[in-house]
């Protein structure tokens, strides 16, 4: 009877093991003739150089791609490289998977938004497809609970549909969403490169849930409880492991920092090949501003996430402004400066804004929202300190504006500014906890914003800034794609 069974066993699993491989052959033909229809379609910029059959397809994976923050600076940076490689010879061109809906006037908005955002031109000669993608469906799936199955479910959904639209000769993906590897690697037989900001699971998310530390990944609910706790560690260990499994089949693996580096290399244990490419900083058009002559301003740059941890600001600005009544009188003023994504963005500034009123510091408190690059710029120049306070921020590439561009720079002591900007009391101050952020921000005005200790700061700092330039990017960006040869 045992041998019966194991025999059934035998055959289920071959049976299975067949269908697999006939699936995937079937979704390999499939996808080589959408490729072949890929080469003939036009592009979204009737200016570009007309393509050849022989132009290497390149699509990136970026639902997102106007948005207002630093994976999106880095996309288009990438993009420039690519639009400058095929300048000098390389036959190249490139898609943009996008979410947002399609207008005639789509390419040249995006395009401008980059431009006006992040002072980026890409060359008129390369030629771009926008291939738009329905993310509806991805929202209104996601689990409350199994938030990560879902939204890694809903990530593979949105790359099928992307690829049947147009399959590439090379799928990079700028968002951390590796699972969508399964759809450009295994089914479609793209060559896969991935820009990594930061890990979806890391051994740091499993400390913090194993210390049933409440955070904004872990709530006070399954922290408070046991059970729950070993429940979610066991969820999240087989997710590691999934997500290592399919982080493996990439061919090329850039990631922003020494931090992200060292978890992707514990998960992604049989990728070809991962370097480190610092994202790209508009440290030289800062340089200009003046060191000298700046306000009591603090300000704080970052899209309005959870993750940000803005109440932490605003805690640490109030204790300030209640203990130490001479900076009080100075008329300090905290500026927060981001983009909002969405409602639920909003309704996050929304409970700042409360948060500030509750505090008493309404009045010291102002928000900017959603402005192009000049304002941001205005801000940089008068602003004497910089604040940011993301846990385990993967790089922090507002930090390095901040530091560009002359401030003291305040940075959580933890990830990317702890292990690759920031050298304490050297170029800038490193913090966790409110006394701390309260403590630094006195240290760097009790003596006047423009004292000589801040004045030698900000020029180290705004020397130490140059390591991640836009132009140092582009260099180890191109060499990475050239040395991993997946444009051959």
């Amino acid at each position: 009877m045992l041998e019966l069974l194991l025999r059934v066993c035998a055959a289920v699993v071959a049976c299975i093991g067949t269908a697999v491989i006939l699936g995937v052959v079937a979704c390999r033909i499939y996808f080589r003739g959408i490729r072949s229809q890929s080469r003939r379609l036009p592009s979204d910029d009737r200016t570009s150089a007309a393509t050849s059959h022989t132009d290497r397809l390149v699509a990136f994976y970026h639902p997102n791609c106007a948005a207002g923050g630093g994976g999106e600076r880095v996309l288009w940076m990438a993009i420039k490289c690519l639009g400058e490689m095929r300048e000098a010879g390389l036959r190249i061109r490139v898609a943009i998977y996008t979410a947002d809906a399609p207008r005639p006037s789509y390419r040249g908005d995006v395009q401008s938004h980059a431009r006006e955002r992040f002072g980026i031109d890409v060359s008129p000669s390369l030629p771009i497809l926008f291939v738009h993608i329905d993310e509806a469906k991805r929202k209104s799936e996601t689990s409350r609970r199994l938030s990560m199955i879902a939204e890694s479910a809903g990530t593979v959904q949105m790359a099928w549909a992307a690829l049947t639209q147009f399959t590439p000769d090379v799928y990079i993906d700028t968002t951390g969403c590796a699972f969508t590897f399964l759809v450009a690697k295994v089914l479609a037989g793209c060559k896969v490169g991935a820009y990594v900001h930061y890990p979806t699971i890391s051994t740091d998310m499993l400390n913090l849930v194993w210390t049933r530390r409440p955070m904004y990944n872990n709530n006070a609910q399954v922290a408070s409880s046991s059970v729950r706790t070993y429940i979610k560690l066991i969820y999240y260990t087989i997710f590691a492991m999934c997500y290592g499994a399919v982080g493996s089949l990439s061919d090329l693996v850039m990631v922003n920092s020494s931090w992200t580096l060292g978890h992707i290399r514990f998960l992604w244990q049989f990728a070809s090949r991962i370097c480190v490419v610092f994202p790209p900083c508009d440290t030289k058009s800062l340089e200009d501003l003046p060191l000298k002559g700046r306000e009591d301003v603090i300000i704080s740059i970052g899209q309005f996430r959870p993750e940000k941890d803005h109440q932490l600001q605003l805690r640490s600005f109030a204790k300030l402004l209640s203990e130490h009544a001479s900076i009080r009188r100075r008329q300090l003023k905290l500026v927060l400066i981001g983009s909002c994504r969405g409602e639920d963005d909003d309704a996050r500034v929304a409970e700042l804004r409360k948060l500030a009123k509750d505090l008493g510091i309404d009045d010291s408190v102002e928000f900017v929202l959603n402005q192009p690059y000049p304002v941001l710029k205005a801000w940089l120049g008068r602003a004497s300190i910089g604040i940011h306070t993301m846990w385990n921020e993967h790089f922090g590439i507002g930090v390095v504006e901040m530091q560009a561009a002359g401030l003291i720079t305040i940075a959580h002591d933890s990830g990317g500014p702890k292990a690759d900007i920031i050298v304490k009391t050297v170029d800038g101050y490193l913090a966790s906890s409110v006394d701390e952020y309260s403590s630094a921000m006195y240290r760097a005005l009790c003596d006047g914003a423009n004292s000589n200790e801040n004045m030698q700061i900000r020029a180290r700092g705004r020397e130490s800034s140059k390591r991640f330039s836009d132009q140092v990017f582009a260099r180890e960006f191109k060499d990475a794609i050239v040395a991993s040869g997946i444009l051959s």
